[in-house]
């Protein structure tokens, strides 16, 4: 959606229950939602900015019975919830269940999900593929403790991640890690991709522990002087 942004559209296999997450439009969202069955039952958000939000009211418009779910922390900046959550309570969509994780670095309310059964990470703009939001309201320490959470998942699980970053990401990480194999393998595939024209999220959260240098730094310190040098890059 826009001109980078991703929503994403979670549906339980078993019930046909579906949710979307962070919404910034309205159209693209009701097509997606009608290709696979018509049906939505949640709107999940991980933050308040207007690219993650803004298609909230007009889907919601057409689908009234959806409930809105976001961080209580930041209630009075979002759409209109149905139910705020903070870390470790669980969103259940149909026989599913994700639970709440608390991340603040890129804003102060910040959250995201993870189904464990389906293996899903939406990580919203805490974690990008080879890269981290930036630190519009949290500090690096914030930021740091937030993706240490994320790095004790499990290496299969899928990040979904809210923008398509990764071409940029990967110029940054090359130069900051150039000795990493890995990474410079995982870069090539990544413009193959981008050269198709194709997505390159979903990532796998073992590759992004491989190459991403913010989840690879070993302290505030480091995550700090390399967000200092992104933001320039």
């Amino acid at each position: 959606m826009l001109s980078d942004n991703y929503a994403w559209l979670l549906q339980c296999s078993k019930t046909g229950a579906t949710a979307l997450v962070d919404p910034p439009e309205v159209e693209p969202a009701l097509a997606a939602i009608a290709a696979h069955g018509g049906r939505l039952d949640k709107i999940l958000l991980t933050h308040h900015h207007g690219d993650h939000v803004a298609g909230v009211d007009g889907v919601r418009a057409h689908f009234p019975k959806a409930l809105v779910i976001g961080a209580a922390a930041d209630a009075h900046r979002l759409p209109k919830l149905d139910r705020a959550v903070a870390e470790g309570d669980v969103v259940e969509l149909g026989d599913s269940s994700g639970v709440v994780i608390d991340t603040p670095g890129h804003t102060v309310g910040h959250i995201a999900y993870y189904f464990a059964d389906g293996g899903v990470l939406l990580a919203g703009d805490t974690l990008f593929s080879l890269g981290c939001g930036r630190l519009l309201e949290g500090t690096a320490a914030d930021m740091f403790a937030s993706l240490a959470k994320f790095a004790k998942l499990p290496g299969e699980t899928l990040v979904c991640c809210g923008h398509e970053y990764t071409q940029s990401n990967a110029r940054f990480a090359v130069h900051a890690d150039p000795g990493n194999a890995a990474l410079a393998a995982f870069a090539r595939g990544v413009d193959e991709k981008r050269a198709q024209g194709l997505a390159t999220v979903p990532s796998r959260l073992a590759d992004e522990m491989m190459c991403n240098p913010f989840l690879r730094a070993p302290d505030v310190a480091t995550l700090a002087t390399l967000r200092e040098q992104k933001n320039k890059f």
